[in-house]
Order: C-alpha cells, then sequence, then structure tokens
C-alpha cells in the first residue's frame, strides 16, 4: 500500500465507523499539511486466533499504527514490545505504534472517558464521587482512570461477586488513598443508601446494547446522582440513559469516548494535538451515526 497505512482490527469490524472518524481527520490535517495527503486508514477483519500473525505482518510492512478492539485489546497486550506505563495498569492496549523494536502498546480509552464526561456533561473525574457499573475489560480502563485521575471515592457494582473481588484486587495498587468499595447489584438496594449524594454513574457493563436489556441499574435507589454516563454509543439512548432523563439527571452516552479515544491515537500516530483533530472526527462519527452534532 502506497503511502503511510494505519488499521483498526477487530472481530467482527465492518459495523466500525473509526475508518471514517480518522480518515475525516487525516483529510482535514492534509488542507494544511501534504504529508498526511498519503496517510490513509483501514479496517481488516482479524480472528483472535489470527491478531498475531496480523501484529507481525502489519509490523513487517511498515503500517505506522493500529487500533484494536474487543476481544484483540487484552491478546495483544502480552504480544508488543513495550507498553506506556499508564496503560500497564488497565492490562489492556487499544493503541499500537510502530517502532522498529515492535509494537509499543497505549490505552487511549481512558482519556477518551474523561474527556468525553467534560465535555458532554461538564464534570471533572476529580470532582465528583464515582459510581461504576460493571466488573468487565471496559470497567478496568474506567476504574483505572477514574483512580489515576484522583476521583473523591470509587464504587464498583456488579452482579457476579467473584468478578467485582477481582477488579478490586487489581485495582488495590493504583488506589492510593482512594476509597474504593464493591457491591453487588443485587445487594445495592439495600445498601444505596450508604452512598453519598451527586454520584457520577458510569456504566461500563454491555446491558443496553439490546433493546431487552433489563436496566444495569435502578437510579431511583440512588441519592440524587449528579449524572449518568453510558459507554454504549449505539443505541445512543439506552434505557439507562432515558431513565435517566426520565429523573431530570444530565446524560450523555458514549460516542464522544469513541470519538476522543480515536483523537488520542492519532495524537499518538502524528504527534498533532487531540483536540485538534476531535472535531473533524465527531462531525464523521455523528454522520455515520446519523446524529445531529448538537
Amino acid at each position: 500500500m502506497p503511502g503511510t497505512s494505519l488499521a483498526v482490527l477487530g472481530h467482527p469490524i465492518k459495523h466500525s465507523i473509526s475508518p471514517a472518524m480518522q480518515n475525516a481527520a487525516l483529510a482535514e490535517l492534509a488542507r494544511t499539511d501534504a504529508q498526511y495527503a498519503d496517510w490513509h486508514y483501514h479496517r481488516f477483519e482479524i480472528h483472535p486466533d489470527d491478531l498475531p500473525h496480523a501484529l507481525t505482518l502489519l509490523h513487517a510492512k511498515k503500517f505506522r499504527g493500529v487500533n484494536l478492539t474487543v476481544p484483540h485489546k487484552i491478546i495483544a497486550f502480552d504480544r508488543v514490545a513495550a507498553i506506556d506505563p499508564a496503560a500497564r495498569p488497565v492490562g489492556a492496549v487499544n493503541t499500537l505504534l510502530w517502532t522498529p523494536a515492535g509494537w509499543h502498546g497505549f490505552n487511549t480509552d481512558g482519556y477518551g472517558m474523561a474527556t468525553a464526561i467534560r465535555e458532554s456533561l461538564g464534570r471533572d473525574l476529580s470532582a465528583s464521587p464515582i459510581l461504576l457499573l460493571g466488573a468487565g475489560g471496559a470497567a478496568r480502563g474506567a476504574g483505572v482512570e477514574c483512580l489515576q485521575r484522583g476521583c473523591p471515592a470509587l464504587w464498583i457494582a456488579n452482579r457476579t461477586r467473584e468478578t467485582l473481588d477481582q477488579l478490586l484486587a487489581v485495582l488495590k495498587p493504583v488506589q492510593g488513598s482512594i476509597p474504593l468499595h464493591g457491591v453487588t447489584l443485587e445487594s445495592l438496594g439495600a445498601n444505596a443508601t450508604g452512598l453519598p449524594a451527586g454520584l457520577l454513574v458510569i456504566n461500563a457493563t454491555s446491558a443496553g446494547l439490546r433493546d431487552t436489556d433489563p436496566l444495569p441499574i435502578d437510579l431511583s435507589l440512588l441519592s440524587r446522582p449528579a449524572a449518568v454516563f453510558d459507554m454504549i454509543y449505539n443505541p445512543p439512548q439506552t434505557r439507562l440513559l432515558q431513565a435517566a432523563a426520565g429523573l431530570g439527571l444530565p446524560n450523555a452516552h458514549g460516542l464522544g469516548m469513541l470519538i476522543h479515544q480515536g483523537a488520542r491515537a492519532l495524537e499518538i500516530w502524528t504527534g498533532v494535538p487531540a483536540a485538534r483533530t476531535a472535531p473533524a472526527m465527531s462531525s464523521a462519527a455523528h454522520a455515520a451515526m446519523g446524529l445531529s452534532e448538537a
């Protein structure tokens, strides 16, 4: 492939809007800097079993960078030459940078989440106690970001106790002096009175991807949350966000997180600040989703 190549790898990948976002940003950069005129972002369907070979091949072909989606983020973690220190506690990488020695792995999801929450809800992770829903890979990245940014306190609620305890153990090394609590979703109703008012609620579960999914939490059990952020962006209006709107709570879906993690990835590959390319990515992402940017 002529020029400079970038790619996103996933399984499945056909519905990814990352190519639309990244190529729009590259086209915008090329308007004022000709070097980006021959940069191209591609999309490849890669089965998890084939990921190690694909990464070797793309490195040999000198792809400048690679994005990874689930389930590749965790698989690639132990198959890269170096890991950015901020990504190490997460145990997953979503952005790879070509170096002569091999791939250098980063995780831009936390940056994307924090930036989206600040932009869409006007809140910093360092300013609000947080209730994080879920204990899977997305919750792990979110929990690390919340603790690294110095949230006042972090509660994690999950369906199963075993997975919850595993996440609490993972987060302990980055906890510092921040209060860290775990509760099962089943017992949350009886313990909700122990949670403070003004919580920032972050949904890191998959509940909401389908219309038939149950609510991950009954927001009415909580003492007036400050805001609700759902990492899911398709559909853009999950049952959780509908419930938040019904209670008059500020709320936002996860498209902004996707946009800003992509802008940060492009910054790693080009050195161009994420804030400069995020507007072009936002326009392309909203167009791809059929949404208004307002």
